[in-house]
């Protein structure tokens, strides 16, 4: 099994780095792994902690239609060169978190995606040395309110919700390039999406390097290289699981969010 790398939280509010043993026991570390953390005397309890999101970036890169036939499944064609867009760092849920389905959306869907930590401050470098600025892999949900992405001709509120972006459990340092992502709903044991991650467009080391030339990635940052056929939609009450071969599971439930007081749909839109 590979060295699953998690960031966990104990009763009384202290976060730490860690290595998960196979006896879910978690021996800390000193500092981020992608910062040279070392193991410490301190091991966690099984019981003792709650893990959380993996890592706490200053910004997540993600990139919209990176497999051709979701491009297809989107009516649009693969663009030619990476397409761009921002998460705040606020989405982030863990594991076992809720997604809040917002009132103002009548369409919130799933994505399921390999996401990249980036271990070193990365400046325009080139695809080769992007292999060695990618510290790690975990899985994300690129949760997405579909209607106004739509609607708003630019996907900032569409994807920019709290807890629109599940991330998790832990990272590994290597996965296969041929492993296979599938997101799950409810009981379900038939895939919504089911595809291998070599079938991206343009592959983590391309996207890092393209990324690179137009912001600089700092230690920590998350990339969340694109989702596969099949998007679908989430209702309260779902449940949906990421799996990617090599790396686990990420899972979360659905929940209404509250409306705003003294605010409708209506005059949020």
């Amino acid at each position: 099994m590979a060295q699953r790398y998690v960031r966990v939280q104990n009763p009384q509010g202290q976060v730490y780095y860690g290595l998960l043993q196979p006896s879910l026991m978690v021996h800390v570390l000193d500092a981020a792994p992608w910062l040279q953390g070392q193991l410490t005397d301190l091991i966690l309890e099984p019981e003792s902690y709650q893990i959380l999101a993996p890592c706490t970036p200053s910004k997540i890169i993600a990139v919209g239609k990176n497999y051709a036939e979701h491009a297809a499944e989107m009516g649009t064609e693969v663009p030619t060169e990476p397409l761009l867009f921002l998460k705040p760092p606020t989405s982030i849920i863990a594991s076992l978190e809720e997604i809040q389905y917002p009132p103002q959306s009548q369409r919130v869907d799933y994505e399921g995606e390999l996401a990249l930590v980036i271990g070193d401050r990365t400046i325009k470098c080139t695809p080769e040395e992007a292999q060695t600025k990618i510290w790690g892999y975990t899985i994300a949900n690129d949760v997405t309110a579909r209607d106004l992405q739509k609607r708003d001709s630019q996907w900032t509120r569409a994807k920019g919700f709290d807890t629109f972006c599940p991330l998790g459990p832990w990272i590994v340092r290597e996965v296969n390039p041929g492993a296979r992502l599938q997101t799950f709903l409810n009981e379900e044991a038939t895939p919504v999406q089911s595809a291998c991650i070599d079938q991206m467009v343009f592959p983590p080391d391309f996207l890092v390097s393209y990324i690179s030339g137009v912001m600089t990635l700092l230690p920590g940052d998350v990339v969340l290289t694109g989702t596969p056929l099949g998007v679908g939609p989430l209702h309260s009450g779902d449940r949906v699981r990421v799996e990617i071969e090599g790396i686990g599971r990420l899972e979360n439930t659905v929940t209404v969010r509250q409306p705003v007081p003294n605010q409708t749909p209506e005059n949020q839109n």
